[in-house]
C-alpha cells in the first residue's frame, strides 16, 4: 500500500528579519514523502487501512528530519504537519497523516501518551516537562497539481497558545504531487519567531505544561 517515490528535506536558518541579528539563529526544517495514493480515482469508504500503513513512514520522516536539522530533541520547540492531495485524489486523503504524522513528532520529543504519566501522585498537580510534545500538533492540507506549495502551520509543542511560537513554514515539491500521489509533511522549529515580541504566554513562564495553555 505503501509506494514511496521522494523524500524531500527543507531546512532554513534565520539570522534575523530587519531587525537584530539572534544570538542564536532560528532553524526551521520541513521533510516531505511523495507517495501514491491507493484510492486515487475512486470514492473509497473505509481508508483507515492506510492511516494504520502510514504509522512507520511517520516516525521515520520524524527521525529523518530531526537528523537534517542536526539539533538533539531537546531543542525542538514548535511542530506542525500537512499534507497535499494530488488531483485524482480527496481531501480526506490528506486527513489520513492527522494520526500518523503527529504522533511520530510527540513520540519523538518523550510524549509519553498519558496524561496521567506526567502526575506526581494522586490528587497532585501534572509536572509534564518542556520536550514531552504534550500539545496538539497542527495542521493544514489542500488538493493541489505538482509543485503546488502549502504554508505548515506549527505552535509550541507543549503549550498552543505560546504566543511568540505562532509560525509557518511553506513547502513545495517540485514536480509533486501528481494526480494519483500525495505529499505528506511533517515540520519542526527550534524556538520563538526570531524578534517575537507581540507578548502573550512566555514559554519560559509556564510551570505546569497540559498542552492546553
Amino acid at each position: 500500500m505503501i509506494e514511496i517515490r521522494r523524500i524531500f528535506t527543507h531546512v532554513e536558518q534565520i539570522q534575523h528579519e530587519f531587525g537584530p541579528v539572534a544570538s542564536t539563529p532560528l532553524l526551521r526544517g520541513a521533510i516531505g514523502v511523495v507517495l501514491t495514493n491507493p484510492y486515487a480515482g475512486r470514492y473509497e469508504a473505509d481508508i483507515l487501512p492506510m492511516m494504520e500503513a502510514l504509522q512507520p513512514v511517520g516516525l521515520d520522516m520524524a527521525q529523518r528530519l530531526r537528523a537534517a536539522m542536526d539539533v538533539p530533541a531537546e531543542r525542538i520547540e514548535g511542530y506542525g504537519k500537512g499534507a497535499i492531495v494530488g488531483a485524482a485524489g480527496e481531501l480526506e486523503h490528506g486527513a489520513l497523516w492527522h494520526v500518523p504524522g503527529g504522533y511520530a513528532m510527540r513520540e519523538l520529543l518523550g510524549w509519553k501518551g498519558d496524561a496521567k504519566a506526567y502526575a506526581k501522585g494522586q490528587g497532585e498537580e501534572k509536572t509534564g516537562q518542556p520536550g514531552n510534545g504534550l500539545a496538539i500538533v497542527p495542521s493544514t492540507k489542500k488538493v493541489g497539481g505538482p509543485g503546488a506549495t502549502l504554508d505548515v502551520p506549527m505552535t509550541h509543542v507543549n503549550a498552543v497558545y505560546v504566543r511568540s511560537h505562532f509560525d509557518a513554514i511553506e513547502v513545495r515539491v517540485p514536480g509533486a504531487p501528481l494526480a494519483d500521489e500525495i505529499v505528506f509533511i511533517l515540520a519542526m522549529s527550534t524556538g520563538p519567531r526570531v524578534h517575537a515580541r507581540v507578548g502573550g504566554l512566555a514559554a519560559s513562564a509556564i510551570s505546569k505544561w497540559d498542552g492546553l495553555r
